[in-house]
């Protein structure tokens, strides 16, 4: 068994470019930053390490995230890694990983101007054009399927404010 997922939660480091594959397939592409701190054990200086991630989106994700993302939106991500092997100028064989993106969170209050108008619902990868439950005010969207079979929305979730606390355990 073997197992290829990535979560990031992370800022747009640029503006999505969605660009056009020959048979009309929209696809996006933007760079992502995720930040790591931590204190320095000898100086106790607080350091911070950041670590840039190359995202590509297909279908109907990518354009949402072309529509509604700019740089510095705050999103979650969740993909599978894929390396991608190309010459550089000098003919050097170089290895570069880009993340596959196959569902999206923005993160980013209305308020603050930033995601997209709160809707219910967005689309899922693994069944046909899925509504799905989610909690406001965050947008979730995923790549939707190939097939074009549609199913009735769900009842929203409840509000986060809503979950009791008294878990047993």
């Amino acid at each position: 068994m073997s197992l290829n997922k990535v979560i990031l939660i992370g800022r747009l480091g640029r503006d999505p470019e969605v660009r056009y594959m020959p048979n009309g397939e929209p696809v996006c592409n933007f760079s992502m930053a995720t930040s790591e701190t931590w204190n320095d054990r000898q100086s106790g200086q607080r350091q911070e390490r950041t670590e840039w991630h190359n995202i590509t989106m297909y279908r109907r994700l990518a354009e949402i995230a072309g529509q509604y993302l700019k740089k510095g939106s705050q999103i979650y991500i969740e993909g599978r890694i894929q390396s991608r092997k190309y010459q550089d100028r000098d003919g050097i064989e170089r290895t570069s990983y880009d993340i596959i993106a196959n569902e999206m969170k923005m993160l980013d209050s209305r308020q603050s101007g930033g995601g997209a108008p709160y809707q219910e619902g967005g689309y899922q990868q693994s069944a046909p054009q899925q509504p799905y439950q989610q909690a406001a005010p965050q947008q979730q969207y995923s790549e939707p399927p190939a097939a074009p079979a549609r199913r009735p929305a769900p009842a929203p979730a409840a509000p986060v404010e809503d979950i009791d606390d008294d878990i047993p355990f």
